[in-house]
């Protein structure tokens, strides 16, 4: 299978390596010049990951059969109908179908419209003054989130980074006054409880899914400073959580799955991965977001144990015929991103990283580039994250474990790791906080 993958990001890395394995020939656009993308892929495209036509080009001179797209903007840009259009099967969303991400309160109102469980009290608005208002007024805490794409590190919540209606109002302020996510808001109800993310691979009508895994927004250890666009995250070996039950993934499941057949309703039905990210409440899994892709570092995890071969269930998703058992190890995984020194509030990129690759794979662990490049021969880091380090163990401690060892292989004298993710310290305290919502 020749395919062609767009991004050149650790996601990506981690997608291109599941394809690999499956023994596609694969052809690779990427902004960045990502050393692990270039390793495997039989021919690259450097250019903007948006850029349609040059895409297409790419594509109809190579004479692809398939595509998969990891990040939104190229989704939001059309790049799917695109290449749908020179002949391309892509396992990815339309641009109609990316709007579950790409549109927060496109998101909001088809739940609503059809009736789905896990939606929360929620208002959009596209001016500043209506907005205001309503947040004087409003009766409960609440969430502030640009309407549009962020790359992650939108959402504002009251109780935690807007610390009163003052910040609340600033905030509101700054989107519009800035055009952030396009200059609209969605301000939505507070859910209070654990995050939790619930990936499946769908063709459109039937939906697989993936292991769950709690991801990490907050840049620094204990939970605190700014949001970023994850700083690591962790899988168990049974395809839960700690803090999750069956019956609570099944819940999850069963929405995304009528998320699905909504979409297929409205005539714009939904091929790839869908990323379901879930606050499990006292009253069970409500909607934070639906995203119209894998998560990042998320997908680091899933497709380091996705053990069935990844080229058939792209096909499965692009030809809209799912069909056969997708299999993932029986293994937890832990995953931590060396990210540059002052990532999510104003990065210092351009310093020289090591990375060795050999080294980390004997200790139990992968090594996945994200934003890095190559500068007179040697690896630079750029403004976003640099590496995922995902450890692989038959329990979250030994992952954890194989995941600091494999740390000490990664050099850069201008980078910072989250290293309580994955421990039992943290999971500990994520149970405990569900135990005390749930009142146990």
């Amino acid at each position: 299978m020749k395919i062609l993958t767009i991004g050149g990001g650790a996601r990506e890395h981690a997608a291109v390596c599941a394809l690999a394995r499956g023994g596609a020939e694969i052809y690779a656009v990427m902004k960045n010049a990502n050393p692990g993308i270039e390793e495997l892929a039989k021919k690259v495209l450097l250019a903007d990951e948006s850029d349609i036509d040059k895409i297409c080009d790419f594509a109809i001179n190579n004479f692809i059969e398939f595509a998969f797209v990891g990040p939104e903007a190229p989704l939001a840009a059309g790049v799917v109908d695109a290449l749908a259009n020179v002949g391309v099967k892509c396992a990815s969303p339309t641009k109609a179908a990316a709007r579950i991400e790409t549109s927060k309160t496109f998101m909001r109102n088809l739940v609503q419209k059809y009736s789905i469980e896990g939606n929360i009290a929620f208002a959009s608005f596209d001016n500043e003054t209506d907005a205001i208002e309503y947040v004087k007024n409003v009766k409960y805490p609440v969430a502030i989130k640009p309407v549009g794409l962020t790359g992650g590190k939108g959402v504002k919540v009251q109780g935690d980074q807007l610390k009163d209606v003052e910040d609340t109002i600033a905030y509101i302020d700054e989107i519009f006054q800035n055009n952030v996510g396009g200059g609209k808001v969605i301000i939505e109800e507070k859910a209070v409880g654990e995050e939790f993310t619930q990936m499946v691979f769908t063709d459109g009508k039937d939906i697989i899914p993936m292991p769950l895994v709690q991801d990490h927004k907050r840049a620094y250890e204990g939970d605190t400073g700014p949001n970023t666009g994850g700083m690591g995250s962790y899988s168990d070996a049974d395809g839960l959580l700690p803090f999750v039950t069956a019956e609570d993934r099944q819940k999850a499941l069963d929405i995304v799955r009528s998320i699905v057949k909504a979409l297929a309703d409205e005539g714009c039905p939904y091929k790839g991965t869908m990323y379901g990210q879930f606050m499990l409440t006292k009253d069970g899994p409500k909607i934070i977001e639906i995203n119209a892709r894998f998560g990042d570092p998320e997908a680091m995890n899933v497709l380091t144990a996705l053990k069935s071969d990844f080229t058939e269930i792209v096909r499965w998703m692009a030809t809209g015929k799912m069909r056969g058992e997708v299999e993932f190890a029986p293994k937890a995984t832990v995953c931590k991103y060396l990210v540059p020194r002052g990532y999510g509030v104003k990065s210092e990129p351009g310093h020289t990283i090591a990375v060795d690759v050999d080294a980390i794979d004997n200790v139990g662990a992968v090594a996945y580039f994200g934003s890095v490049d190559k500068r007179d021969g040697k690896l630079v880091t750029g403004t976003s994250r640099s590496v995922g380090i995902v450890g692989i163990g038959e329990n979250l401690a030994e992952a954890n474990d194989n995941c600091e060892k494999a740390l000490n292989y990664v050099r850069c004298d201008a980078s910072y790791v989250r290293h309580d993710i994955g421990t039992a310290e943290l999971i500990q305290k994520r149970v405990d906080h569900m135990n005390q919502i749930r009142g146990q």
